[in-house]
């Protein structure tokens, strides 16, 4: 783990500035950390951590025109000295795996509490990958059972058919998903195709129930 001066330096990346704001007093309180930046979006984020170098960086997934997956890809791919952590109001269940594989050291749910957020770093900090005790064991069901039964359907989409699907199921029409994702509005098209075959659905009022519904369910909904 890299020093600076014996103090571990950390990075927000956050769209909401009053979740900045909370976790950045957070952080301040304890004696041997320190943030050394904030940022709001993926653009900013990279040229901060080029400029600032910190030594971990908390990782929002849904982020200001951006996806915050791609982010630690990056992350991962250009700064590989740097440890992120996943910090998200969406279900572990659906995205911790996803983090992880892109290169994300821990995943925890803004719903957890400020003290798992500290829990989280300091797991990290000591070399170790931090998941919640209900993940971790489904993580060792899965692994014995060889397989992800009784894992969500969701699971078989890629990371981008999946943000394409939880936009869906938020009401947002083509253009404003193809605006988002910063792609043509027929390649939406194109991951609405994939999405209907990988989930068994035929019209594009199928992929919004199902995505409605799956966001409700797993309490992303209101």
């Amino acid at each position: 783990m890299a020093t600076h001066k014996g103090t571990t330096r950390l990075m927000i990346v956050d769209d909401h500035p009053l979740v900045r704001s909370g976790i950045r007093a957070l952080i301040q309180m304890e004696d041997d950390l320190d943030v050394c930046g904030e940022a709001e979006d993926q653009a900013g984020a990279l040229a901060l951590i080029a400029s600032e170098q910190p030594d971990l960086v908390l990782v929002d997934i849904s982020l200001k025109n951006s996806n915050g997956l791609n982010l630690l890809r990056d992350i991962a791919q250009d700064h590989p000295e740097v440890m992120t952590i996943a910090v998200s109001m969406h279900d572990e269940y659906t995205y911790a795996f996803r983090c992880l594989k892109a290169g994300a050291k821990g995943y925890i749910m803004k719903q957890e509490g400020t003290e798992k957020i500290l829990e989280a770093i300091r797991c990290v900090l000591d070399g170790r990958t931090y998941l919640s005790p209900a993940m971790t064991q489904n993580a060792v069901e899965q692994l014995g059972q060889g397989n992800a039964a009784g894992a969500s359907p969701v699971e078989v989409l890629s990371n981008r058919e999946l943000e394409l699907f939880q936009l869906t199921g938020q009401g947002k029409e083509i253009a404003e998903i193809a605006a988002i994702m910063q792609i043509s509005p027929r390649t939406v098209e194109v991951h609405r195709s994939h999405i209907k075959k990988k989930l068994g659905l035929r019209t594009s009022t199928d992929i919004f129930q199902a995505a409605y519904e799956w966001l409700r369910t797993s309490g992303l909904q209101p």
